[in-house]
């Protein structure tokens, strides 16, 4: 099994960009970890990341056919994009949602997602743990289908 991990604008900066509120894990960290739990759940996991939207658009089309699953956390575009969410839909390839915050605590027009509506899930408020529980859960979905 086959995932990818697309992460939007400004997670390039984990570990130093407001620690209080996204910790103080790096994405070199989150995807090192990924990997990991991947590996022990059997799976294999590229992970990708983008402040462009138009290159995160771009990779979720290079996608088609080639993963069996996607982990997204869009950042700020899950609220904006709908080209994410259109590139998303025409891949027709399962994906779950993921934050480090809790967005729904938030500010307001952090409560809504042009994603979750189509997503097999949503994890949220967990920091970098919601990595791996988006992980297991996504690859319990894959395992579950006929």
């Amino acid at each position: 099994m086959q995932l990818l991990a697309i992460h939007g604008p400004n997670l390039n900066l984990l570990g130093s960009r407001e620690p209080g509120l996204y910790g103080s894990a790096s994405l070199e960290q989150i995807n090192d970890d990924l990997r990991c739990r991947a590996g022990s759940l059997g799976v294999e996991v590229d992970c990708f990341q983008s402040n462009h939207e138009g290159a995160l658009v771009d990779r979720i089309h290079d996608a088609r056919g080639q993963v069996d699953g996607i982990l997204i956390n869009a950042g700020a575009y899950t609220h904006t994009s709908i080209a994410i969410r259109d590139a998303l839909l025409a891949v027709a390839i399962p994906y779950v949602e993921l934050h480090l915050s809790n967005v729904h605590t938030r500010e307001p027009f952090r409560h809504h997602s042009f994603l979750a509506d189509r997503a097999v899930g949503v994890i949220c408020g967990f920091g970098a743990g919601s990595y791996g529980l988006a992980l297991e859960g996504l690859v319990a979905h894959l395992r579950a289908q006929p």
